[in-house]
């Protein structure tokens, strides 16, 4: 068995656009007709560009080689060029390519993939969500709407969602990290008093940020939300500094959280080994991969930390991070995105029942990927998957952060 074939999926969720602008999904093909999907979530270049990258990756280290010999081929990925660094982009390729090996790998050995780590230690794994808009709620106002908010949070505890995650502090900026404006700081306290008092204990409040803003505006974001008993402070600084962030931990009593921009074994070491945060949130279509992941999640267990795998991205990442899930002793949750085209597109195979996820028992990853519908979507325009604001915050006002990716007209 011999790795044979690259096809290169970028499609384009349609309105709303959850889970990001596009998701780029590569195919591998064995020498022996076994196919398996990935997802790359590494969007530093546009689609054109990463998919050179994610060629090139595949054609170097990957072509004609056996797709169980992840250890040897990730060396090769993460050594390549003279590197032996983590690197954003080439191992955000490497990472999707190495989700679909997994999946070739369990259906050549007709076993799911969480089997193929160590088997499961959960029956079920605990998912959240965003508070995204509901039907009857008005873009752009529901961002910036502690009321809107708690209805959406009633909504989804009905669901049965155990944990709910929103971000009212503003938008990420090119200029992070910066000072909260008193605006900002006033609009989180209302959501976290909202919210806590529609779902009082049925739901943890999962606080997030996108790294913007500054230590010290990061404590004192931190610290005015402490009374309503957050699980989680996510990425309050940016992602490049943990004894920064690390300070930002040992001021407030909320735990700090953080994650989706670090990529490897050594970016999440240094995390741990600072005391920067309890919760680490790989993505794993970002971080390097399953196999790589497993060992953060190892590492995680030694520091007595827990992983919640990230998700903004497509559901081929979302089945690799529920077997990471599945697999490994000291899982909190993982992220969830519930949409019509994330459903459709892997068949349905995997769904949120009650705010669990049940794994896979179906060979490979257990999803069904449907090539027409990723087709019949291409991605067109020029913007990258996420964006960061180019202009400063005001400070005279309320700085609206839209929710990810923006409606599409």
């Amino acid at each position: 068995m011999r790795l044979a074939d690259l096809e290169i999926f970028v499609t384009a969720p349609p309105a709303p656009g959850w889970g990001g602008r596009y998701w780029i999904i590569p195919k591998l093909t064995t020498s022996d007709g076994i196919v398996g999907y990935g997802e790359c979530y590494a969007t530093s270049v546009g689609p054109d560009a990463m998919q050179a990258v994610i060629k090139d990756v595949f054609e170097r280290h990957m072509l004609g080689e056996n797709p169980e010999d992840i250890e040897k081929i990730f060396r090769r990925v993460y050594s390549s060029g003279f590197t032996q660094r983590p690197d954003l982009t080439v191992i955000g390729a490497w990472s999707g390519l190495e989700i679909a090996c997994w999946d070739i790998l369990g259906k050549a050995r007709g076993r799911p993939v969480h089997a193929l780590l160590g088997g499961r230690m959960t029956d079920r794994v605990r998912v959240y969500t965003y508070l995204y808009p509901e039907a009857h709620h008005p873009l752009p106002d529901f961002w910036a709407d502690p009321a809107m908010a708690a209805e959406a949070a009633i909504a989804r505890v009905k669901d049965g969602y155990t944990a709910v995650k929103f971000d009212p502090a503003g938008p990420y900026t090119v200029l992070g990290g910066h000072m909260p404006s008193m605006h900002d700081i006033s609009l989180s306290v209302a959501f976290c008093k909202a919210i806590r008092e529609a779902v009082g204990d049925q739901a943890d409040l999962l606080f997030g940020t996108h790294g913007q803003f500054s230590t010290a505006g990061a404590i004192r974001l931190g610290t005015a939300i402490e009374p309503y008993n957050p699980l989680w402070y996510e990425e309050p600084i940016p992602p490049d500094n943990p004894a920064e962030m690390a300070k930002v931990a040992a001021a407030v009593t909320i735990p700090v959280a953080t994650g989706e921009r670090l990529c490897t074994k050594a970016e999440f070491a240094q995390v741990l080994k600072s005391g920067a945060a309890s919760i680490l949130q790989p993505a794993l279509g970002r971080a390097g991969g399953v196999w790589e992941c497993k060992k953060i999640a190892a590492l995680a267990e030694v520091h007595n930390a827990q992983i919640a795998p990230h998700l903004y991205a497509g559901p081929v990442e979302w089945a690799a991070n529920i077997h990471l899930a599945a697999s490994i002793p000291n899982t909190l949750m993982a992220e969830t995105i519930e949409t019509a085209f994330h459903d459709a597109l892997i068949g349905g195979a995997i769904r949120v029942e009650g705010g669990y996820v049940t794994p896979p028992s179906e060979p490979g990853l257990g999803i069904n990927f449907n090539e027409e519908l990723a087709r019949a979507h291409p991605y067109t325009a020029d913007s990258l998957h996420l964006e960061m604001q180019q202009d400063a915050i005001g400070y005279h006002g309320v700085n609206v952060f839209e929710g990810g990716a923006p409606v599409k007209d």
